[in-house]
């Protein structure tokens, strides 16, 4: 199915059930300039983070796709320096390039897909996703003290929802519910409470009681996990790259925690 399309349904559904759940308990809407910020972070993380990661696959190869997303902790860094001058310590700087460095030799056949003229505009869009994500990722942290987090995030996903089904259906980049396969249907209720609901609460957690740059981490972490549960549950072999590239990003995510653990 198409990937706006698909990007929309999620979050819609995921997005009421936050909002659904903070009306069942009673939480006020927000009001007047309260919704600026909501408004913000709607565009940032998943107008343009989540829906331009999800139509950039389609562009290029998953393993290109994870390399990309693996940049993220590093412009979340670069951008907090530079827009707040928060120094990240030297050790914690060399954990987050090993982290990448460790992605990139798991995925080594991928990096020539950086070349290719077909994958252009794939790779665009997913960077700019990683731009996106990054700032979105440093305003939420700037402003999870004001609200609450979860049920605005809520909203976030609704409006974002909305935007992007009129968008899609706009672009005539739709098709009818009632030819989306049922492994589909699946795929999007899987993505809708582990990667809406449960992942987003997690790491809303995680920004407020820890450094962003030590948050940021997950997106080393994410393709060892998918690199295992392919092995686990697909046969997939697992070679000598991806054992030395898992070890390298374990070593570099070692470092960044240990540093953080310290201060």
């Amino acid at each position: 199915m198409p990937a706006l399309q698909m990007v929309a349904i999620r979050q819609l559904v995921g997005g009421f059930a936050y909002v659904l759940f903070f009306a069942w308990k009673g939480k006020s809407f927000p009001r007047g300039k309260e919704w600026r910020p909501i408004l913000v972070l709607s565009m940032l993380n998943f107008m343009l983070s989540n829906a331009l990661t999800t139509w950039g696959i389609k562009y290029i190869s998953a393993g290109l796709g994870a390399i990309i997303a693996a940049i993220f902790p590093l412009w979340l860094v670069l951008i907090e320096r530079i827009a707040s001058g928060i120094k990240i310590p030297r050790i914690a700087i060399t954990g987050l390039l090993l982290g990448f460095v460790g992605i990139c030799v798991i995925f080594y056949e991928h990096l020539y897909d950086f070349a290719d003229p077909n994958f252009r505009f794939g790779i665009l869009i997913s960077m700019i996703a990683t731009w996106s994500w990054a700032f979105g990722t440093i305003y939420t942290k700037k402003q999870a003290t004001r609200f609450n987090p979860y049920f605005n995030i809520g909203l976030q996903m609704v409006i974002s929802g909305v935007t992007l089904h009129v968008i899609s259906y706009g672009s005539g980049m739709t098709i009818p519910f009632s030819e989306i396969p049922t492994a589909s249907w699946l795929a999007i209720g899987y993505l809708t409470v582990f990667g809406s609901v449960i992942a987003y609460t997690a790491y809303l957690y995680a920004l407020q009681h820890l450094p962003t740059s030590l948050v940021s981490v997950y997106a080393y972490i994410n393709p060892i996990v998918a690199v295992l549960i392919g092995g686990l549950l697909f046969d997939e072999k697992l070679s000598l790259f991806i054992i030395v590239g898992g070890a390298i990003t374990l070593t570099g995510v070692y470092l960044v925690n240990e540093t953080y653990r310290k201060l």
